[in-house]
């Protein structure tokens, strides 16, 4: 089979194709031939060495495809049935080996596409908005980066809670998508400073948390935004890694609560990866949330997937198609 591998950390251009067997599937696992494999910001922080692996690495968690072939043990999956997996390993592959317990069966009507699309940033968004903090209609939310995979279905999750959203985007293209999903107050931030405007529209200390995948570029500011005992949700950081935090900080803005949460401990158990992932298939059958798949991409394609990623330009999600 064909798979990404990089034997070394850095650019894109670290990644190359290479020709390995096809893993063979252990007990309580399943070997899937792939359909979609979703690229996430996590995939890039592997690659550039901010996150360290072992090398030589074939990245990639998320995906969906149809079981080849179920290891030894195996009574809940048979070869054949369509399934979508988020906690999995070296998907960036035409095949992959996924444990049992972190593959949910994709419902009928639903795309390879969306299922993949729809497993990490689709339950990142629903533990943001579920548990994380629970958003009510009382709340005054702000979203970074409104216009992304995780943005956009927060928006949705946020809105269907009743709660006042704000969010920031860099392009107008980007302002039209996050209004479309719901957003009351959309922020290019290339041309406002998001805190003021804020704080023109809601007043000083409005807000009852932040949603911040950005980091450091905007970490102390919406900090700033929150009421006392406010929730800044540092989630991500794809402006660079923020700075240490001195605690004294969360008292003397207001007692806040600071947390940066993963998916990972939020489906560490059978149960609530089936509830949150079938949550969000729901709400999608249903058209209850919209879904925008960006661009998809040939495995062999997979320097210009990355690099789109990270250009902060991409629209929706990005996949690759093996």
């Amino acid at each position: 089979m064909n798979a990404v591998e990089l034997k070394k950390n850095g650019g894109p251009e670290v990644l190359e194709i290479i020709e390995k067997e096809t893993p063979a599937p252990g007990s309580d696992q399943l070997l899937i031939k792939q359909k979609a494999i979703g690229i996430n910001f996590i995939d890039i922080y592997q690659r550039n060495g901010l996150y360290p692996v072992d090398l030589p690495f074939t990245p990639g968690f998320e995906g969906s495809g149809i079981i080849e072939k179920a290891g030894y043990g195996v009574e809940d999956f048979i070869p054949g049935e369509r399934v979508a997996y988020a906690a999995a390993a070296k998907t960036y592959a035409e095949y992959t080996v996924v444990d049992t317990e972190n593959a949910v069966k994709i419902p009928d009507k639903l795309s390879f596409e969306s299922a993949a699309a729809l497993m990490l940033q689709g339950m990142t968004a629903h533990y943001l908005a579920k548990s994380t903090y629970h958003i009510s209609e009382n709340d005054r939310v702000l979203i970074h980066a409104g216009a992304g995979g995780v943005g956009r279905l927060l928006i949705q999750l946020a809105k269907s809670a009743g709660a006042e959203v704000f969010t920031t985007v860099s392009t107008k293209e980007k302002s039209q998508i996050a209004a479309a999903c719901g957003a009351d107050h959309v922020i290019l931030y290339t041309m406002k400073d998001f805190r003021a405007e804020i704080e023109r529209i809601a007043g000083k200390r409005a807000l009852s948390v932040v949603y911040d995948s950005v980091g450091k570029a905007t970490f102390l500011n919406s900090m700033a935004c929150l009421r006392p005992r406010g929730y800044l949700v540092s989630f991500g950081q794809s402006s660079g890694k923020v700075d240490p935090v001195d605690p004294g900080l969360l008292s003397s803005s207001g007692s806040l609560f600071l947390t940066r949460p993963t998916l990972f401990h939020y489906i560490a158990d059978r149960e609530s990866l089936v509830n949150r992932a079938g949550e969000m298939f729901q709400l999608l059958l249903e058209k209850k949330i919209s879904l925008l798949i960006g661009e998809t991409f040939p495995l062999s394609k997979v320097r210009e997937a990355q690099s789109l990623l990270e250009s902060r330009k991409s629209v929706g999600k990005i996949l690759l198609i093996p």
